[in-house]
This record gives C-alpha cells, sequence and structure tokens, in this order.
C-alpha cells in the first residue's frame, strides 16, 4: 500500500498542495490577502456611492436660523399627539385623585414629558442629539426642585405637585414661543427694511 503524503505529484508533473496541511496555507496566503483588499475596496466604493448618493438628498443646514426651519419627520405629529393623550390623561388621573391602575405610570410620564417638551422647545439652536438629553435632564431637575421646595415649605401633596410642574412647564412653553416669534418678527422687519 502507498503512503499519501501533503504533496502528491500529477500527471503533467507539478506538485498540488493537500487543502489541510501549513504549505497550502502559506502558499494560498498572498492570493487571499489580495482577494480580500480588493472585496473591501470594492464594497468601501459602493458605501461612498450610496452615502454620496443619501447626501445629495438631504438640505444642508449652515445657520442656527435653518436649523430652526428644518422640517420635521412625518411619524413626529403622531408621537407628539401620543404623548400629549398619555402625558393628559396622566394629570388628570392625578388631580382628579382616581383610583385606576394607570395612574402612576401615566403621572410619572406626565412629570418627565412635560417639562422636557418644554425645555426641548427653549433649547431650538441646540444639537438635535443632545437636546432630548439636555430636556429631561432638566425635567428630572424641575421634578426635583419642585419637590423639594414643597416639602421644605410643607405644602406637599401629589395633586400639587402636578399642577405646579404643569404650570411651569406651560410657563417655560410660552416663553420659548414667544422668543421664537420675537425672532421671527425682528427678521421680518429687517428682510422689509433691505427689501
Amino acid at each position: 500500500m502507498q503512503r499519501l503524503t501533503a504533496r502528491d505529484t500529477t500527471d503533467s508533473g507539478t506538485e498540488h498542495v493537500a487543502h489541510g496541511s501549513t504549505e497550502y496555507a502559506a502558499a494560498a496566503e498572498p492570493h487571499h490577502t489580495a482577494g480580500r483588499a480588493t472585496r473591501r475596496a470594492s464594497r468601501n466604493a459602493e458605501e461612498n456611492a450610496a452615502h454620496d448618493g443619501a447626501r445629495e438628498d438631504v438640505p444642508e443646514y449652515d445657520s442656527e436660523h435653518d436649523r430652526e426651519e428644518r422640517p420635521a419627520p412625518a411619524s413626529l405629529p403622531l408621537v407628539a399627539g401620543a404623548m400629549l393623550g398619555i402625558g393628559g390623561v396622566g394629570a388628570v388621573l392625578a388631580f382628579a385623585d382616581i383610583a385606576s391602575s394607570l395612574r402612576a405610570p401615566f403621572t410619572l410620564f406626565f412629570l418627565v414629558v412635560a417639562p422636557a417638551s418644554a425645555i426641548a422647545a427653549a433649547l431650538r439652536g441646540v444639537d438635535p442629539l443632545s437636546r432630548p438629553v439636555l430636556a429631561v435632564a432638566g425635567a428630572v431637575a424641575l421634578d426635583l426642585a419642585v419637590a423639594h421646595v414643597m416639602l421644605a415649605l410643607q405644602t406637599w401633596s401629589a395633586r400639587g405637585g402636578v399642577v405646579v410642574v404643569g404650570l411651569l412647564s406651560l410657563l417655560l412653553f410660552l416663553v420659548a414661543c414667544a422668543r421664537r416669534l420675537r425672532r421671527h418678527l425682528v427678521a421680518g422687519r429687517a428682510a422689509r427694511a433691505h427689501g
């Protein structure tokens, strides 16, 4: 019986390397490395072309005013309406002192979302990724400050806390809207003066 080795000579006299041997791996390494580099380069070129095509559709916003006027995603009104509904139900449940299993989570939702929305409206010029983080942090700080002041004055009640947080949120939102309206009026007057 003949013994099989890793190297075997074929009829044409060329040497054949078995797939399981280290010689095959060493001989094939430059070919595989070059193939991987070529595939990687073509994949990167395709991704860059896809990104360049996508960038043409997205408008550029250079100034702070342009950033404020960005169109909202189509689902944003639906999400805002759902948040308003849940927060409103939570505020009503807490204010009317209705015993329900939804009272605690919906009221907590109101206590976070109402001030966070008002603070986010006031931070219109801030980077879109950092604005929600700052708004939620500000909402938690406002809730804690209201609770601390009410406890210090010995006037704490869940109903009173919801009312105070709601009123402060409304006040912050109205101030942000007034600033925005004033900015638009000034910009309109300046445009008429130059035009």
